[in-house]
Formats: C-alpha cells, sequence, structure tokens
C-alpha cells in the first residue's frame, strides 16, 4: 500500500493468526491491517522526520469518555508526562471527513492536548488548540517535536 509517507525498514511475520507488523512503540508484532500500517508509517515520520522523541510516544492509550472505554491511536507527551500531541489514523482508502475530526476532539476532551493530527497516510492534518483563546488553527504541516513546546 503506497502512502504519502517515507518509507523504513518495515519488519513483518507470518504466524497462525496472519501477517503482523512490527510495532516499535509497544514492542510487539500487531496484526497488519490497513490502519495499523498507516500507523507504523505515521510514527516512523514522527521519530525519524520530525524528531519526536520514541520514549515519549504510546500507541493505543486507553482513555475513559462518557463512562466509555475508548482507544487513542497515538498520543506524544511532554517532558513532564502530560498530553501534547493526539494522532488518530484512518486506512487509507478512508476519506477522512468531519467524522474523524468530531472522534479526536471528543477524546481531547479527556486529555486536552495542545496538537490534534489526523492521518489517512495520503492526507496529514494538523491542529493547535489555542486553550486561552478558546480558538484553533490548522498547520500547513506537522511540526517539528522541537517546535511544539
Amino acid at each position: 500500500m503506497e502512502l504519502n509517507l517515507p518509507s523504513f525498514d518495515i519488519r513483518l511475520q507470518r504466524d497462525d493468526e496472519g501477517v503482523k507488523i512490527f510495532d516499535r512503540l509497544r514492542k510487539k508484532f500487531i496484526i497488519l491491517t490497513p490502519e495499523e500500517w498507516v500507523r507504523q508509517h505515521f510514527v516512523n515520520y514522527l521519530i525519524n522526520h520530525k524528531g519526536f522523541p520514541e520514549s515519549l510516544m504510546a500507541n493505543e492509550i486507553g482513555i475513559t469518555l462518557n463512562g466509555t472505554r475508548r482507544r487513542c491511536d497515538t498520543v506524544v507527551f511532554d517532558k513532564h508526562g502530560s498530553p501534547m500531541v493526539i494522532v488518530e489514523y484512518k486506512a487509507s482508502s478512508i476519506v477522512i471527513s468531519q467524522s474523524t475530526f468530531d472522534q479526536i476532539v471528543r477524546y481531547n476532551m479527556v486529555l486536552h492536548a495542545r496538537y490534534l493530527i489526523v492521518s489517512n497516510g495520503m492526507n496529514h492534518y494538523c491542529c493547535r488548540i489555542d486553550y486561552d483563546n478558546m480558538s484553533y488553527d490548522f498547520l500547513k504541516e506537522v511540526p517539528d517535536y522541537a517546535d511544539l513546546e
């Protein structure tokens, strides 16, 4: 599956469950789905091209939203352990829509991150939240980690 992201040394394996891809953040092989393909490419992009510290990133972070357990695809923390970025992935065949942004905004009601990123591997959207002025703005590209603080 071609994506609008840099390629990298992908680790795949096949077992009784099917084809799996190595998740460098969870340090284990995960069933390869189209969304997982996007996640692993985007995580690689953040770490190797945008300077995001691997040690401050986590995949599949559980949260409770209105009494229901949900999972954020990727959360990036600041140096103090507070959520700074939430990333939501969709398969490359899925068009990013308003419902995708609604989903990540609901997650952010719990985490209060300053940046929200949505990607389907082809299109990437990054939004900066200004809590002081109760506003947001979309950035032209995903910033380097050093520029987030």
